[in-house]
């Protein structure tokens, strides 16, 4: 028996299986990297009528905690009324968890001038 050709042979199963190993390995580090994102918490301030950040983006499973700095109410309502914070007095907040993917304009019903748009990726 021709040994070389049998090492060759063992040589290239053995690289195909490595290659297989290496590849399962790299695709569950990438799964556990997204898997082992914590949820945040994101502050936006209600102040001189209106919201600061207008805009945020959030990941699914985030916080969001609207903070009335405002002497006088104001509420977050979805224009699709996905959510709806009803009356956020002055000095109080809201807190909502996002759950749902997508663009969520947003107004202050009392002042629908205020204007905000969470995005949830």
């Amino acid at each position: 028996m021709n040994m070389s050709a049998f090492s060759n042979c063992a040589g290239w199963r053995g690289q195909r299986i490595a290659s297989a190993l290496l590849l399962c390995v790299c695709a569950g580090a990438a799964l556990g990297a997204d898997a082992g994102v914590q949820p945040a918490s994101h502050v936006i301030i209600i102040e001189g009528m209106k919201y600061s950040p207008e805009v945020i983006e959030v990941n699914a499973g985030d916080t969001i905690v609207w903070s009335n700095k405002d002497a006088f109410p104001h509420t977050v309502t979805a224009e699709n009324h996905r959510f709806d914070s009803k009356e956020i007095g002055s000095g109080r907040s809201w807190k909502f968890k996002a759950t749902v993917r997508g663009v969520f304009p947003y107004i202050c019903t009392f002042h629908p001038t205020m204007k905000g748009r969470l995005v949830v990726k």
